[in-house]
């Protein structure tokens, strides 16, 4: 029997490689090298399967160039860098990895929180640079988490994993979905459905946790941020594109917003250099699920739903059951 042909297009873990192996012929980038779309184009000529990441663009010109493709397996849960319904219309199933990542994502945010409260990073920054030479009472003050409101905007199993850690903070919880949680759910995450503009003029701390797509792009803008308390404080470890970054760096530098800790932002890895101007911002680099537990889970994740695809079967987080009727232009 014939081994399908995949390409693993950066760095996973041995065991991933392992895995897949087994079963399939196997062209991976351990050394973890971005491919150019033509390099990524070439390689991925003549493959039936791929292992992505959210850096390859997965698009109609590069499934035009690589007909024999069956599958793509991505390596996160969001798929933005995914055209799904190009894959779908050729009949190649699309996979992400969902649930895998939820409590280190939440985990992150929170830390993300905090360290915008309480001026972590300046913290840290003014000691190594020696400037911490005494101690007066109204010094480098933050602002309590214990008893705020919490507002989280997109309440999936991220948002609600955030929420329930809200409850060793003793916090309130406001919420804005496209639907409603069920009422036991709402009890126990003591989380009360309201509009996007309520939760913004309400809650201290806001975090966003929603899938970027054209409905969401720029849904916190200017006009959203000026609705904010000027002592609130947002957080966001969705995706870039969700903020409107310029207008962020304009309400934070003119104190209309307290601060915010961000994971993601407009075209990353390139950064808006207003955010370096900036000491009432705490920046990391897209990394809320990046634990060697998780990204391990994330890559296996991927790799089971690959070859479950290849094998002929369903795999388990497939995003476009579409595609297994549509029939593959010749």
């Amino acid at each position: 029997m014939m081994r399908s042909k995949i390409l693993v297009t950066r760095e996973v873990f041995d065991d991933t490689l392992a895995f897949l192996a087994q079963s399939c012929e196997v062209e991976s980038n351990q050394a973890d090298a971005a491919f150019s779309p033509e390099e990524l184009a070439r390689r991925l000529a003549g493959k039936d399967g791929m292992v992505c990441c959210l850096t390859d663009a997965i698009d109609a010109k590069l499934l035009a160039a690589c007909p024999r493709l069956k599958a793509v397996a991505n390596i996160a849960v969001g798929y933005n860098n995914i055209d799904v319904a190009a894959c779908s219309a050729r009949g190649v199933m699309v996979t992400n990895t969902p649930g895998v990542l939820d409590d280190s994502t939440a985990d992150f945010a929170w830390a993300l929180l905090l360290a915008a409260a309480r001026r972590v990073a300046e913290l840290d920054a003014t000691l190594r640079a020696g400037n911490w030479t005494h101690w007066q009472l109204k010094q480098w003050m933050g602002v309590d988490i214990h008893g705020a409101t919490l507002g989280i905007i997109g309440m999936g199993r991220i948002g609600q994993a955030i929420a329930r850690r809200a409850a060793g903070f003793d916090m309130p919880v406001l919420y804005c979905n496209r639907k409603r949680l069920d009422a036991d759910l709402e009890k126990r995450l003591n989380a009360a459905w309201v509009s996007k503009d309520e939760l913004l003029a309400r809650a201290d701390f806001v975090v966003l946790q929603l899938p970027y797509s054209k409905e969401t792009h720029h849904l916190i803008g200017a006009a959203e941020l000026a609705r904010m308390k000027p002592t609130a404080i947002l957080v966001n470890t969705a995706r870039g594109g969700v903020v409107d970054d310029a207008a962020l760096i304009e309400a934070l530098g003119a104190g209309r917003l307290r601060a915010a800790g961000l994971d993601v932002y407009e075209g990353e890895p390139k950064l808006h250099p207003g955010f370096l101007k900036l000491k009432n911002a705490v920046l990391a680099p897209h990394v809320a699920s990046s634990t060697e537990a998780t990204r391990a889970r994330m890559a296996m994740t991927a790799a089971k739903n690959l070859v479950a695809a290849l094998a002929g079967g369903t795999p388990p987080n497939l995003l476009n059951p579409e595609s297994r009727q549509s029939s593959r232009p010749r």
